[in-house]
């Protein structure tokens, strides 16, 4: 990966109606415009089932290693340092549980417009 982005996991509503799983790259120093952030920890071997984001929002994991998988089986792991953008606002949703013997704690920074288009890039 270049040295001017950062890996961002991007967990979207596709064209199908289902949550789908890209990794992009998001540019370094890019400004984004919040609504709000705020932190939340979840106990060990915690876990929720089929759910969507409830706004399009970053999601920066600081302790904690979790699974996630959509209902068409895409997964992937999230770890302390992991940024994920969650855009699956809609349709099918996805659910997560803790692999590990540690608690979630996390930053939610909330998204005040779309990053992207459901299913695209970035907004241009």
């Amino acid at each position: 990966m270049a040295p001017d982005v950062i890996r961002c996991i991007h967990l979207y509503t596709g064209n199908d109606g289902r949550s789908h799983v890209d990794h992009i790259a998001l540019p370094l120093g890019t400004v984004t415009p919040t609504k709000l952030a705020h932190f939340e920890e979840t106990a060990p071997g915690a876990s929720r089932d089929w759910h969507t984001a409830p706004c399009e929002q970053f999601v920066v994991t600081l302790s904690g290693t979790l699974e996630f998988t959509t209902r068409d089986g895409e997964t992937f792991v999230l770890r302390p340092g992991d940024i994920l953008l969650a855009s699956d606002t809609a349709g099918s949703g996805h659910r997560w549980r803790l692999i590990d013997d540690q608690s979630w704690r996390r930053l939610y920074v909330e998204l005040a417009a779309p990053l992207f288009s459901a299913g695209a890039g970035l907004e241009t």
